[in-house]
């Protein structure tokens, strides 16, 4: 895709599909990177300016120095890269560990972002920072250090999908990406989950906050996307949008699902194409 552009600023390297008005800015998840949102663009509108970040410490960009980051930490590297950018005000899609940091930046900085749309959220597993990683937390860093970054892809990436054995070419694409992860920004990022908040932050936002996730999502499944929704002010609430048909990856295994969720605000007749629970 000629217009996907990687550019680099101060350390942290992201994609850019360069547009008009209000930047749309993409957060990926833990076992991904900024240009895994590729085939969510010819879903979009075509004049938007779209923005996608590899996280501190993915394919190329520095990782933070605190060895436990919280996602507050990540919510400072990101306003760092806004300021570089000139973005005064933004809309975040933030995916899976993404979504953690998309609502610390919105929660610590509410006129920064005009809205939220949270994708297969995970919600963190509330450990101190410090203190015994959970499970599954641990079992993410283990894994990765044990097999190497190729076999910890084929091991994992077909839980990302709906029908994985259905979609050959979307678990190749998830494994790819999913076998560039290396340490020390997995071993951060995994951390970071470990330590996450997603409800507490939720429950402080003031802006307009769509959630939608995969029916079939065996990661982050709809009970805590239906979670995460109920935490939010009447006021915050936009639509709860469950996607059939799709699992943990649903901008990638629904791309037009989640495009429409996007374009809600600039094409109201969109929403017609999914199925939503609404306040």
């Amino acid at each position: 895709m000629t217009d996907w552009q990687c550019k680099e600023t101060a350390g942290i390297r992201y994609y850019e599909r360069d547009g008009q008005g209000e930047a749309l800015i993409l957060l990926h998840g833990i076992g991904s990177f900024g240009g895994s949102f590729a085939p969510l663009l010819p879903c979009l509108e075509s004049w938007r300016r779209v923005i996608a970040w590899n996280a501190p410490g993915y394919q190329g960009s520095a990782a933070l120095a605190a060895d436990w980051p919280t996602a507050a930490d990540y919510a400072q590297a990101l306003a760092g890269v806004l300021d570089r950018l000139g973005l005064e005000q933004v809309s975040l899609l933030g995916h899976s560990l993404g979504a953690l940091m998309g609502a610390a930046f919105a929660a610590r900085h509410p006129k920064r972002v005009r809205r939220l749309i949270l994708a297969a959220p995970a919600l963190g597993h509330g450990v101190a920072p410090g203190g015994a990683l959970s499970q599954a937390a641990q079992a993410r860093i283990d894994d990765l250090e044990r097999m190497g970054a190729a076999k910890f892809a084929a091991a994992r990436a077909k839980r990302l999908l709906f029908a994985p054995q259905e979609n050959p070419d979307l678990l190749a694409q998830v494994q790819a990406g999913m076998a560039q992860v290396s340490m020390p920004g997995y071993g951060q990022a995994a951390r970071m989950l470990a330590a996450g908040g997603l409800v507490q932050d939720v429950e402080r936002l003031t802006m307009r906050t769509d959630v939608i996730v995969g029916a079939d999502d065996l990661i982050t499944p709809p009970q805590d996307a239906r979670r995460a929704f109920a935490a939010l002010r009447p006021s915050a609430k936009g639509d709860l949008c469950i996607v059939p048909k799709a699992g943990h990856a649903v901008y990638l295994q629904a791309p037009q699902a989640v495009a429409t969720v996007v374009m809600t605000e600039t094409n109201p007749a969109a929403c017609n194409a999914k199925q939503t629970e609404t306040h």
